[in-house]
Order: structure tokens, then C-alpha cells, then sequence
């Protein structure tokens, strides 16, 4: 059975705790790569990480699009929304589908 984590500063992603979500909590986008490094050698199935860590850590994002899991997730952080989840989500289905269905 797979787990699900949560990325992000202490204010974006202690409510998840209350989900049964393992929350981790980075302080820079080295601290957040590291920590999608050692749990993509877990159990864990499902990475949520807040956008403005993702936006540090590109390349580290990319590394693990092809791989079936972990399956990283954007979400906002409690300060602001990038629109990168959006993005992202739209690029992924505009790949699967060969048109963006969503606008």
C-alpha cells in the first residue's frame, strides 16, 4: 500500500496532517529536493509539494514525470498561487489527450 506526503512550509501543509497525510516540512528548495529524493525511494505513491518549492527544484519535478510513481502533485502554498499545479495539470492532459480540453 502507497502513502501520501506533503511538501511545503509549516503553514501550508500542517492541515494535512489532520488527513492522515505524512507531512514534511522543507525551509529551501535543497531541503524540499532532498526530501523528493528519499521519498521517492519510499512506499510513497502520491508527492504533494507546494509550488513555491517546485519552482526551485525544476529539474527534480521533471525527473519523476516519467516514472509511474511517485506521482508529484503541485499545490499552492497558503501565501499564494503560481498557477503552476494549473499548469501542470493542463500540460499533463493536453499530453494524454493531444488537445487541451480544459479551457
Amino acid at each position: 500500500m502507497y502513502r501520501v506526503a506533503v511538501i511545503g512550509d509549516k503553514d501550508s501543509v500542517l492541515m494535512f496532517k489532520a488527513l492522515g497525510v505524512d507531512v514534511y516540512t522543507a525551509v529551501d528548495g535543497d531541503s524540499a529536493k532532498k526530501l523528493v529524493n528519499e521519498l521517492s525511494k519510499e512506499d510513497v505513491g502520491v508527492i504533494f509539494i507546494t509550488e513555491d518549492f517546485a519552482k526551485e527544484i525544476p529539474e527534480t519535478i521533471d525527473k519523476y514525470r516519467e516514472e509511474m510513481t511517485p506521482a508529484i502533485i503541485l499545490i499552492p502554498s497558503n501565501k499564494e498561487n503560481l498557477g503552476l499545479g494549473l499548469a501542470d495539470i493542463n500540460k499533463s492532459v493536453e499530453k494524454a489527450v493531444g488537445a487541451n480540453i480544459l479551457n
